[in-house]
């Protein structure tokens, strides 16, 4: 039987004093692969800020890899999940004046602690893992090269490398794809399942042709809410047509309390 990487249960995330997210329950197991997708503002990027602690909820309850996330959960409790918990942003995150080799070294900064971890200086082991990921991905040839001489796709390949040397249980990947032409966009879809063979994968995706590359189930936000959870098959473009029109809004949940202000708001 899988287990549950993800529980939510009533869960809300205010800022500002409007509501972000909303969500009445969602679970997830270990191993699915998951595409949420939405308007701007749905509630997508916030909802994986929540799933890694940088956004705390306001209501409700949030499981993370068996770590309980609501309330206020310690700074090492957090630094101990976000160490099992890859993931690939718009921006990347490269260090852009270290190499490729080097930005990939990051992900086993789980492993290389203290002093180590301050100079760079990474044992013999942890490199010869990071340029078999290079080497997997088809950049080892580019190992020495800044990561700010590397075109789009390729800092995207490096951006995975680093999730095959940390190793994580949970990859979060938040339009992985974007600015890149459509053969890029493929082949980094490729590479980041292959990646997250071991994982459990969720990836934020605004271009539908991408959802087979990535995705067994699929999650609809609309205005903060689920609007429907549906596996891959069943999402159909009449769906994704109600989802992305704005005369079209996600009912409200029975739980949700009524003076806070429901507004769409960029997530």
């Amino acid at each position: 039987m899988n287990k549950i990487a993800i529980s939510l249960h009533q869960v809300c995330c205010i800022a500002e004093g409007q509501a972000l997210l909303d969500i009445g329950a969602l679970s997830i197991q270990h191993g699915e692969r998951i595409a949420i997708v939405g308007h701007n503002g749905a509630g997508k990027s916030t909802l994986l800020r929540l799933l890694t602690g940088f956004m705390p909820a306001a209501h409700g309850q949030v499981a993370v890899l068996g770590r309980d996330l609501a309330g206020s959960p310690s700074a090492q409790a957090l630094r101990t999940l976000r160490c099992e918990v890859g993931q690939i942003h718009q921006g990347l995150h490269l260090v852009t004046r270290l190499s490729a080799l080097e930005n990939v070294l990051i992900g086993s900064l789980g492993r290389v602690t203290g002093w180590r971890s301050w100079i760079r200086h990474f044992p013999t082991v942890e490199i010869a893992r990071a340029e078999a990921a290079l080497h997997a991905v088809g950049l080892l040839a580019r190992a020495k090269t800044r990561a700010d001489k590397l075109s789009g796709g390729e800092r995207q390949k490096v951006a995975i490398a680093r999730l095959l040397v940390q190793q994580p249980k949970l990859i979060l990947a938040d339009e992985p794809t974007a600015a890149l032409d459509p053969a890029a966009a493929g082949e980094v879809c490729h590479l980041l399942a292959q990646a997250a063979r071991d994982a459990t994968l969720i990836s934020v995706v605004h271009n539908p042709s991408l959802l087979s590359l990535l995705a067994d189930r699929v999650i609809g936000l609309k205005n903060g809410r689920i609007a429907f959870d549906l596996p891959l098959a069943a999402v159909d473009d009449q769906k994704l047509t109600n989802l992305y029109r704005p005369d079209e809004a996600a009912p409200a949940a029975p739980w949700q309390l009524p003076e806070i202000p429901r507004h769409s708001v960029f997530s």
